[in-house]
């Protein structure tokens, strides 16, 4: 998890826990779980998502635009002040995603993710990502808006490292107690049962996956964690998705 610098194209998919045991014993020897998958387990993903006041980072990202970005805060497992941490950006541009991510100790990313202030130069951190981040941060004048967490099972081809799954289950999200340390509850963005299946690659898939997907008969779909939270947090308030909401 140490890597800073993804790219790669992301197809998502929504499947049962049913389907997931399937699809695992269809993979035969093509891959293989990835170093905290040991024995096909999940571990645990927690997140911070930051956005303006006005939600509008996620409001754009949910009117499919040709280009959009994230920030969040990420850490695996619950950690404490001494934890090192990930503070990411995230952009889409035509389908292309774009990962870029630098190590932080947890009060730190705090710090920094509302002011964008650099601090001084460690070892563990990425300056040019943090420079990327700072001026993200003092152009939206972020504030963090949405704890979401989930555990994921990840693995990866034995012959093509660049083509990896992962499945995501249990998603939950809160809008208060909005800090990693505190811990994961909350309230359930999809159904219990159901679980996302996310394809990366960077070329193209696999024939052989295809094949599973056609098997299945899974059809890609657009899904965002964090958008679909907002969607449920509209309508708990509202009682509809408002477009400028």
């Amino acid at each position: 998890m140490s890597n800073e610098v993804f790219n790669r194209k992301e197809e998502k998919y929504i499947v049962t826990d049913s389907l997931y045991k399937n699809i695992l014993t269809d993979l035969h020897n093509k891959m293989k779980a990835d170093e905290y998958s040991k024995n096909n387990s999940f571990y645990q993903i927690c997140n911070i998502y930051y956005d303006t006041e006005d939600n509008n980072l996620i409001r754009t990202s949910l009117q499919k635009p040709k280009y959009k970005e994230k920030i969040r805060l990420r850490s695996y497992g619950t950690p404490d002040k001494n934890t090192k941490v990930f503070l990411e950006i995230k952009k889409k541009y035509k389908g292309c995603v774009n990962k870029r991510r630098t190590t932080f100790y947890l009060n730190d990313a705090y710090k920094f993710a509302v002011t964008g202030d650099i601090p001084p130069l460690e070892d563990y951190m990425n300056l040019q990502i943090m420079k990327e981040l700072s001026y993200a941060v003092k152009t939206y004048s972020l504030v963090p808006k949405v704890y979401l967490s989930y555990q994921r099972a990840a693995f990866f081809s034995v012959s093509d490292s660049n083509f990896r799954l992962t499945f995501d289950k249990n998603i939950i999200a809160r809008r208060d107690d909005l800090a990693l340390e505190y811990g994961v509850f909350g309230e359930r963005v999809i159904p219990e049962g159901q679980m996302i299946m996310e394809v990366k690659y960077c070329n193209r898939i696999p024939l052989w996956f295809t094949e599973i997907l056609r098997k299945y008969n899974l059809t890609k779909t657009s899904f965002s964690k964090y958008g679909t939270e907002y969607t449920n947090f509209l309508l708990k308030e509202y009682g509809e998705v408002k477009k400028y909401a």
